[in-house]
């Protein structure tokens, strides 16, 4: 197990992954396995899912939960934040922020509220507003089967 060399009480927050709750890690794991065996193993999908990607290595910047990566285009059209109620807000934004910035490709993103269990999706082009589902128009999946 990976301990971080600072201290840990400066780093307790639900957007950090080494510190993040249990059932956040929990729920990106079960994305990431879902999603992982579609397109590793069944070739179901043509993004990658990939948990905690940097999206630009030339500089720090917001990272999402969950990354889905097209390779042959070295784009992210889809991004996952997970978040219980305190952080839905920032996350919204986050997610919102990232598409309409138009810098990586991301054409869709989610937010699940694991406290509620409501998912919200925004994508480019949706002027800021949210809707309240799970389903992927670009994979054609309901993101909420794989929870």
């Amino acid at each position: 197990m990976y301990f971080p060399t600072t201290n840990p009480l400066s780093l307790v927050n639900e957007d950090l992954g080494v510190w993040a709750p249990a059932d956040h890690q929990r729920i990106i794991s079960r994305l990431n396995v879902g999603l992982g065996i579609l397109y590793y193993h069944e070739k179901a999908i043509r993004l990658e899912p990939l948990p905690e990607t940097m999206l630009d290595d030339s500089k720090a910047s917001p990272v999402p939960d969950l990354s889905l990566v097209d390779n042959d285009s070295d784009e992210t059209p889809i991004i996952i934040e997970v978040c219980k109620t305190k952080g839905q807000k920032d996350d919204i934004q986050k997610v919102i922020q990232l598409i309409d910035n138009d810098l990586y490709g991301i054409r869709e993103g989610f937010i699940y509220n694991y406290k509620t269990q409501q998912w919200y999706r925004y994508r480019f082009g949706d002027g800021g507003l949210t809707t309240e589902s799970s389903f992927s128009d670009i994979l054609q999946l309901d993101l909420n089967a794989f929870l």
